[in-house]
């Protein structure tokens, strides 16, 4: 039975970064993220974490999900659907009356499907250029 808790470890976060095929970075890295976002949404089959699901927020106008990731084994469960759903209740919950917050993610490749069940819509559109990104790194 899935559980679902508002911690990982960076271990955790990290191990399953690579069960989905995305790149690793330091620990102590993942720990600031982990311990800097908004909200942390872990799935647990056990005590193994199968899914996750960050949300960063400054309580402005702006709000990014990131890192909504399941593990292949269990995917197609539901798993990704409930910690999405719980982010976007989190959301209009945590907002004060009159508010209006823009909720942005960026999908990995063939999952915009699953994000538009949410109401998400795809860039570039009529009114929204492409979302863009730039990744730095700090060379040893």
């Amino acid at each position: 039975m899935i559980e679902y808790t508002n911690s990982i470890t960076p271990e955790d976060y990290m191990e399953l970064r690579k069960k989905v095929g995305w790149f690793e970075f330091p620990l102590e890295e993942a720990k600031a993220g982990l311990e800097n976002a908004y909200m942390v949404l872990c799935a647990r089959d056990g005590k193994k974490a199968v899914g996750l699901m960050r949300l960063l927020w400054d309580g402005g106008y702006v709000a990014v999900i990131s890192d909504v990731m399941v593990d292949p084994e269990y995917q197609g469960q539901g798993i990704g659907r409930y910690l999405v759903e719980s982010c976007i209740q989190r959301i209009k919950k945590d907002m004060k009356s009159g508010y209006k917050v823009k909720l942005d993610l960026q999908a990995a490749p063939g999952k915009e499907s699953f994000y538009k069940k949410f109401g998400f819509i795809e860039r570039p559109n009529e009114k929204m250029g492409s979302g863009m990104t730039q990744w730095f790194k700090m060379e040893e």
